[in-house]
């Protein structure tokens, strides 16, 4: 790859291929369609402006994961991180042979999924998103959130534990 400081072209061939996959982890964050599109937005043009001070080499993917929370953290949406989603705006569901029991049960699961995610504080909402949805290393999860691996996978433990215990809850809480 060539030089590129100031390049549009080469920051362009290296953002695109990871929008979808921010506007996701954005929408997770934000819980809000049009929050999400407008922090992606916002961290297309940070990145862009700042495309001089990557250093090549160095993990693209991860550098942009860290500019989208930063602006995340930043934004008011950040700061209440209390915006509900709508179930409309969930994710499709993977295409098999449904039933409608199969449908009822699915779509009571990611419910409950989302739920629990939303009860959990950012920094263990995001460090589940990151992990496990966004497939990243615990080296790509430091990168992105400034903080050692060693920190990683502590929180990633207390989040998970967080988070089975809100299911839990959740569960016991749907049989009464």
């Amino acid at each position: 790859m060539a030089d590129h400081d100031g390049d549009a072209g080469a920051f362009e061939e290296l953002a695109v291929p990871h929008f979808a996959r921010l506007y996701n982890f954005a929408c997770w964050l934000t819980q809000d369609r049009a929050s999400a599109e407008d922090l992606v937005q916002e961290t297309f043009m940070k990145a862009l402006k700042g495309f001089s001070s990557f250093r090549q080499g160095t993990n693209f993917r991860a550098w942009m994961y860290r500019i989208l929370r930063n602006t995340f953290l930043t934004s008011q949406a950040g700061l209440k991180a209390s915006v509900s989603i709508d179930s409309d705006d969930a994710p499709p569901e993977p295409a098999t042979i449904e039933t409608p029991e199969s449908v009822l049960l699915a779509r009571a699961e990611q419910e409950t999924i989302q739920t629990a995610l939303k009860e959990l504080p950012v920094n263990f909402r995001e460090i589940i998103l990151l992990c496990d949805l966004e497939e990243m290393s615990y080296q790509e999860i430091s990168q992105a959130l400034g903080i050692p691996i060693g920190t990683v996978m502590s929180r990633l433990s207390r989040a998970r534990r967080a988070m089975r215990a809100l299911l839990a809850a959740g569960i016991e809480e749907a049989s009464r």
